[in-house]
């Protein structure tokens, strides 16, 4: 008798799923960061998150129908705070000395997620949380606090219906300038628990609970994917979160991975992946004696490689800067 020592989350392959002449967009929470940089590793069109990471469904919703409308940010938008200029519409990844800095930033941001919306074929949203902050002064929902006194802000938790009227109105605005795109949505695994153990399930649960309500009801291309069932199920055990316990580890994120593209990865960019990879590690290595004739035949085999598959996908870009060197 074969011991089965953990259950499996039955997974099926998507119908519209991804090779190398999509174009992706993602945007969301942490792991939206995660499998972005998978993409860009593989080399994919993608496009991730041009405000940062974004926690709950209302900031994401607040840039999908800024870039839809056009809506550009002025002076009014900003704020000068802890020696930078900030904006609580993104992350203080995206702050700047430079108050005229920032507004180029944003709004250059609203214009490339605009033209990127337009042109996707895959959205993937991954929402981490269902607990917001209202800035008192404003009376407006933040995507970040940029650790603005607490005194400011009033916190809460969405309720589901709230999170269905967000989600709808993302997927109707995205719509309305891409009626065919196929939109995929996840919750992060990434464990909240600032807010509180308890706290931490309640707002997954909100999350989960609407988008299948969405879903059940639903006339888009709109689909689900289980990264967190994935990471509390099939990875049930602390060796595979990072050493603050609250983020997955590399080598879960990798497991996820690896599910996800068993479900929306087709075969064939699956085999372009592996030469891909095998260009990616190549252009990595660090020799002993970078004067050999065999790393300089290895050079020239790795020039061959790349050449072959920029052929094939001409938008495909790599770092070359050790061929040259």
């Amino acid at each position: 008798m074969t011991l089965k020592l953990q259950t499996q989350i039955p997974l099926e392959k998507a119908e519209n799923q991804i090779d190398y002449g999509s174009r992706s967009v993602l945007m969301g929470s942490c792991f939206s960061e995660n499998i972005g940089e998978k993409f860009k590793y593989y080399k994919f069109r993608s496009f991730q998150n041009p405000f940062g990471i974004l926690f709950h469904p209302l900031a994401i919703e607040n840039l999908v129908t800024r870039a839809i409308s056009k809506k550009a940010y002025t002076e009014d938008d900003v704020f000068f705070n802890n020696e930078r200029w900030q904006c609580y519409d993104a992350h203080s990844d995206l702050s700047s000395v430079s108050k005229e800095e920032l507004l180029v930033s944003l709004n250059n941001g609203i214009e490339s997620t605009g033209e990127q919306l337009e042109k996707a074929t895959h959205i993937f949203i991954t929402l981490g949380t269902a607990w917001v902050y209202r800035h008192l002064e404003t009376d407006n929902m933040v995507a970040n606090c940029h650790k603005v006194p607490q005194k400011e802000f009033v916190k809460g938790l969405l309720g589901v219906d709230e999170i269905v009227i967000s989600l709808k109105n993302i997927m109707v605005g995205v719509a309305a300038i891409n009626p065919g795109v196929q939109l995929i949505f996840t919750v992060s695994p990434v464990r909240h628990i600032k807010d509180g153990f308890v706290e931490n399930q309640r707002s997954k649960a909100h999350l989960i609970t609407a988008i299948h309500e969405v879903m059940d009801n639903s006339e888009f291309n709109m689909n689900y994917f289980p990264s967190y069932e994935l990471q509390m199920d099939e990875l049930r055990d602390y060796r595979f979160y990072k050493e603050d316990m609250v983020h997955p580890s590399q080598l879960a994120i990798d497991y996820i991975w690896d599910k996800f593209m068993s479900v929306w990865i087709n075969k064939e960019a699956q085999e372009s992946m592996i030469l891909v990879d095998a260009i990616q590690k190549g252009l990595n290595h660090r020799p002993f004696h970078p004067e050999s004739k065999q790393h300089l035949k290895f050079l020239k085999s790795l020039e061959l490689k790349i050449t072959n598959v920029q052929k094939r996908f001409p938008f495909m870009d790599f770092d070359c800067q050790n061929l040259e060197s």
